[in-house]
């Protein structure tokens, strides 16, 4: 009997009534995994945050040194395309303000931190998705660009190319200016996608966050 009555404690111990008390095992599932989570997943996002920013500078110096790009006969139209759309600009805005957020709702993991970290990078998917199509775009465009330049030249190459060697160096700027245009593109369009695949990948987990928070966090 003198067990009995000791078994009787701990259950009164666990549960008030004596016959629930398999459910206070049923947290324990939920908050290992949070715990998980903090340990693993947080860190993770801290360095995807600080990569997002580094990004976003990219794209915004770029654009920056677009804008100020004196106007570039036949290339100047693909240029405008991108400074037009303000991606440069308004992405990368976007980019930096959600890896901040980022970074802050990893150190202090409060609800509304959460759910504006999500909203910000669905947001940044969405303005990186833009970007490489429009980016896209432009890096097409290069290339009639570039022929129209030569033609606008007025000079046939095999006619005139060793009675006019200004021929030469005229040729010589249409393909200087191709290849550097062509060059800053597309590390802004490397930056855009590695801030779509961030940003995608960094709203999953601030999805799975709010499903943790929504349980009963």
């Amino acid at each position: 009997m003198i067990p009995q009555a000791e078994n009787n404690e701990t259950i009164t111990d666990i549960s008030p009534n004596g016959i629930n008390f398999p459910q206070t095992d049923k947290p324990e599932p939920t908050y290992q995994w949070q715990d998980i989570l903090k340990k693993h997943l947080k860190p993770e996002i801290k360095v995807m945050a600080a990569i997002q920013i580094m990004c976003a500078v990219i794209v915004l110096s770029l654009g920056i040194i677009f804008a100020s790009l004196p106007p570039v006969p036949h290339f100047t139209s693909v240029i405008s395309v991108l400074l037009k759309s303000g991606y440069p600009f308004v992405g990368a805005l976007f980019f930096i303000v959600s890896g901040i957020l980022s970074i802050i709702t990893e150190r202090k993991s409060t609800k509304p931190l959460v759910d504006g970290s999500l909203t910000l990078n669905i947001l940044s998917v969405s303005f990186a998705f833009v970007g490489i199509v429009i980016i896209s775009v432009s890096l097409a465009g290069l290339h009639p660009a570039s022929e129209q330049c030569m033609q606008s030249k007025g000079l046939r190459p095999t006619e005139y190319h060793y009675y006019y060697p200004s021929y030469s160096s005229d040729r010589n700027e249409c393909i200087t200016a191709r290849s550097v245009l062509a060059g800053a593109l597309s590390v802004m369009l490397i930056s855009s996608m590695l801030e779509l695949g961030l940003s995608l990948f960094s709203a999953m987990l601030w999805s799975k966050e709010c499903v943790l928070n929504s349980l009963g966090m």
